[in-house]
């Protein structure tokens, strides 16, 4: 039922308009796939009236019927007094292009590593070399189909230590048509794979919130899975496991991609002695790093898995 506040709302335009109003007046957060109030309101706006998320403005005076209206009123309602993320409202999120489903058993997809898997990860890759790939830490498995839809020719292995994650990434390997090239499956990180030089690409979004940001993370944040966000002290628990195992299993030419946010400081300091390069996005975003497989056997050969973890 329309309240007064919204008796005046007619149009796509219009609710976009009074959402994006009201997300400021209660000091939303932002940070699931948008960063202020009006990329905000669309994305509930358009994702409620199941209309894509780039739909040409020449739409937004189209007139909404009364039940649309009173839909998208109750959604904006919730945002504001769950605080629970867009995606997780619509049961949806989009990356690479392409929509998944995501619940609140994983992350919301929206790493900087999609403008590299589109670009194939050059110049680091020769596309006619990669065989096998790993999305470690996969949550709804965007990571891993976007890969094997970039690689065709490729074999994915979409890992996660949670079983809902992979019943998730299955369900959208399936719903994107490439069920017989990414093999979802429980990890505790690549130990499901042989530690052998298998796999040309290595991809990870693992968790990197270290122990003072979770304690202040928005209340966004809270709905996530806490276990896939922290990552101890210094926020470098998931990647001091992830490098060794890496180490061993990369093929000769193979690399790692791997996103630690705003650790880039802290992972110098605990690994001082690895030289790995930091990635420029064109569209935004940090703390990607990659490092090839000799650098990185060459780091952890000589170890117990601990190289300059100081």
């Amino acid at each position: 039922m329309q309240t007064h506040d919204t008796d005046g709302l007619v149009t796509i335009g219009d609710y976009i308009r009074w959402a994006a109003s009201r997300f400021q007046a209660n000091a939303l957060h932002f940070g699931h796939g948008t960063d202020n109030a009006i990329d905000e309101a669309a994305a509930l706006v358009l994702g409620s009236l199941h209309l894509p998320p780039d739909l040409h403005s020449d739409y937004f005076g189209c007139r909404l019927t009364r039940a649309e209206q009173a839909a998208l009123s109750a959604q904006i309602a919730e945002r504001i007094e769950s605080r629970r993320p867009v995606a997780y409202l619509l049961g949806q999120a989009w990356f690479c292009g392409l929509a998944f489903a995501v619940n609140e058993h994983v992350l919301i997809p929206r790493s900087p590593i999609a403008e590299m898997i589109e670009a194939g990860f050059s110049p680091w890759l020769d596309t006619t070399e990669v065989h096998r790939i790993a999305d470690v830490g996969t949550g709804s498995g965007c990571i891993a189909i976007a890969c094997a839809l970039a690689f065709p020719d490729a074999q994915v292995d979409a890992l996660d230590n949670s079983a809902p994650a992979v019943a998730l990434a299955t369900r959208n390997a399936a719903e994107h048509g490439v069920e017989d090239q990414v093999s979802a499956s429980q990890s505790d990180w690549l130990s499901a794979i042989e530690p052998q030089p298998l796999l040309d690409l290595i991809v990870s979004n693992p968790p990197y919130v270290d122990a003072k940001a979770m304690a202040n993370l928005p209340a966004e944040y809270q709905h996530e899975p806490q276990a896939a966000l922290a990552a101890g002290r210094d926020g470098l628990d998931a990647v001091r496991a992830i490098l060794p195992q890496a180490a061993e299993r990369l093929s000769e030419h193979g690399i790692l991609v791997c996103e630690i946010g705003h650790g880039q400081a802290a992972f110098t300091q605990a690994f001082p002695d690895l030289a790995v390069t930091w990635v420029s996005f064109a569209r935004g975003g940090e703390g990607v790093f990659v490092v090839d497989g000799a650098t990185l056997r060459a780091a952890f050969a000589a170890t117990d898995g601990s190289a300059g973890t100081g």
